[in-house]
Formats: structure tokens, C-alpha cells, sequence
């Protein structure tokens, strides 16, 4: 995330969210965390298109069930949503190389990312109810729930 505003916008996000502190690691793990999903649901992504006969990934092809669909409504409702949408279309890496969005569906990934932010924050709640500010193994046990549904 870049520079301080990114540490400053995130934390006041994923402390409304799930009242949890995040500093200046945790932003880097959370950009790590975004790196890792984006290639995860990328290649989802082009699995169903191409099984459709397509090579441009639709939003439809999109693995969102219906709690990311209830999460990006939320978000999309977020007071902070404007300023994470800005730095999420800043930090997203592109995917794979053999990987292609529509328009459609690049315009829809800051929102798909703001609401699996609201679902990661909610799971470091669930993994461990007293977490204030998440440690190196927390970040492990909620990325590994994320890798068991994604």
C-alpha cells in the first residue's frame, strides 16, 4: 500500500470493520494477502471462461458466492469505500500472464477486494475473538481458511 495515507486509510477501515489495530505489517501482509487472491480467483476465473468457450474472464465467471456478494454490498455502503477503492486500483498487480479481465470485470475487482477485506477482518475476529492486533500467526490461520474456500 502505498506510503503512510495507505497504513492510515487501511487501519481506520479494519478498525471499524472488526475493531482490530492494524500497523504498518499488517498493511504489507494485507497486500500479500490481495496478491495471493487476485491470482487465486484469476485463475478461477479463466477456468470457468474457458470451459465456456471464452478467453476474456466475465464477472460471472467469477467465483463469488453469496457471502462475498453480501460483503460487497456492504462495502459498497463503507464510508471508507471511496479511499479504499483508490488504493486497492493502485496496489492490485495484474494477473497472470495468461489471464484477461472484460472491463467489466476489472471495474468490479476493487469492489470484490473491499468486501473480502470485510470478510478477512471478520475472520481474524472468528479465528481468535480477543485479537486487537493481528500477529504473524494469525495472518497464517485466516490466509489458510481463505485458501480452504477460495
Amino acid at each position: 500500500m502505498p506510503g503512510p495515507s495507505g497504513t492510515v486509510v487501511f487501519g481506520r477501515f479494519f478498525r471499524s470493520v472488526a475493531a482490530l489495530r492494524m500497523d504498518r505489517n499488517d498493511v504489507k501482509r494485507f497486500q500479500e494477502f490481495v496478491d495471493e487472491m487476485i491470482d487465486d480467483i484469476a485463475i478461477t476465473g479463466r477456468n470457468v471462461a474457458r470451459w465456456n468457450g471464452r478467453d476474456v474472464i466475465a464477472p460471472q465467471d467469477l467465483p463469488l458466492t453469496r457471502g462475498v456478494q453480501e460483503r460487497i454490498r456492504e462495502f459498497d455502503k463503507h464510508a471508507d469505500a471511496p479511499d479504499i477503492r483508490r488504493l486497492l486500483a493502485q496496489v492490485m498487480r495484474r494477473p497472470p500472464a495468461d489471464v484477461t479481465f472484460s472491463d467489466e470485470t476489472e471495474d468490479l475487482l476493487p469492489e470484490l477486494f473491499g468486501g473480502l477485506s470485510i470478510a478477512l477482518a471478520r475472520t481474524f475476529r472468528i479465528v481468535d475473538p480477543s485479537v486487537v492486533n493481528p500477529g504473524e500467526d494469525h495472518w497464517e490461520r485466516v490466509t489458510d481458511a481463505f485458501r480452504q474456500i477460495l
